[in-house]
């Protein structure tokens, strides 16, 4: 169920990629919009940021919409720093994020007079993948901290083949990128140079197709055409392999939250949605796409 999920998630996200525009879920609020003009009572909401979050919240619009006929939800990626820019900005009911505010985005959105709540929604486990023909199975935090800082920059340097190492990185309005930076790279910088790229869909594809490549990536976008190395966090002495049972019961030690923000002044709009997502039923939707419920 989940690699088919996984299938039609990686799809979506291209289509958002070339079209700089909704998912299915945008494509729903379109009709919904044209078949209830009529209706008083419709409710439209804007969802962006997050591109870990954006599958997720696209099934979940999906469903909520399914059930109620007079919603439309539109679903957009960009990162997690677009979508609380758009929040501040007032271009979007709700910011998925894959991080916690930092300091200074609290200050600019109560400058902005925004009274921002927040909803935690799901928890991810963060993936690192390698071309499938490498030989590398598993690496530890200080080898990945080598790696992305440029002080390890060659496979044989961590029993590899004589191969350089390509790294590859979400841009920096992604929450991922920060989340990596803080919780594996223990906050050092990024090598110069490193390839930046705009959503986790381009770095699945970049790595799929270079023999020397490394990225990060959400639980959730693991396809076959990329390898999923298990990571240690103990200098080596255990090595665990991402997989949801591993990220619920805490052994694999990559995981972070998932959340929604968004603005006092909306709640009333988005509750309904908000409340779907963290009920029974869009708890389950989490677990079938690839993520964590809260509920262990």
């Amino acid at each position: 169920m989940i690699k088919s999920i996984k299938t039609q998630v990686s799809s979506l996200l291209v289509a958002t990629l070339l079209l700089g525009a909704c998912s299915k879920g945008g494509d729903a609020k379109k009709e919904n919009v044209e078949g209830d003009k009529a209706t008083s009572g419709a409710t439209s909401i804007t969802v962006k940021g997050s591109d870990t979050v954006l599958p997720l919240a696209q099934q979940e619009a999906e469903k909520f919409m399914g059930k109620n006929q007079g919603a439309a939800i539109t679903v957009v990626g960009g990162g997690t720093g677009v979508g609380l820019s758009a929040m501040q900005e007032g271009t979007t009911d709700i910011a998925m994020a894959s991080r916690s505010l930092k300091t200074e985005e609290k200050l600019k959105l109560k400058g902005a007079k925004k009274d921002v709540k927040e909803a935690l929604i799901a928890y991810d486990a963060l993936s690192i993948i390698v071309h499938p023909s490498n030989k590398v199975s598993q690496l530890t935090r200080e080898q990945l901290e080598g790696i992305f800082t440029g002080k390890i920059s060659n496979w044989k340097e961590v029993g590899g083949a004589d191969e350089k190492i390509v790294p590859y990185s979400r841009e920096t309005s992604s929450g991922t990128y920060e989340f990596f930076k803080e919780h594996v790279m223990d906050k050092k910088n990024y090598a110069n140079g490193i390839l930046m790229m705009p959503a986790t869909g381009s770095i699945v594809q970049s790595v799929s197709q270079t023999k020397g490549a490394i990225g990060y990536i959400g639980l959730a976008y693991e396809t076959k055409e990329v390898k999923a190395l298990s990571v240690s966090y103990d200098q080596g002495k255990t090595f665990v392999a991402p997989s949801l049972e591993a990220a619920k019961n805490k052994t694999y030690p990559i995981s972070r939250p998932l959340f929604f923000f968004y603005d006092a002044t909306s709640e009333a709009k988005v509750k309904p949605f908000v409340d779907y997502v963290l009920s029974a039923e869009g708890q389950q939707t989490v677990q079938e796409i690839g993520y964590i419920p809260l509920s262990k």
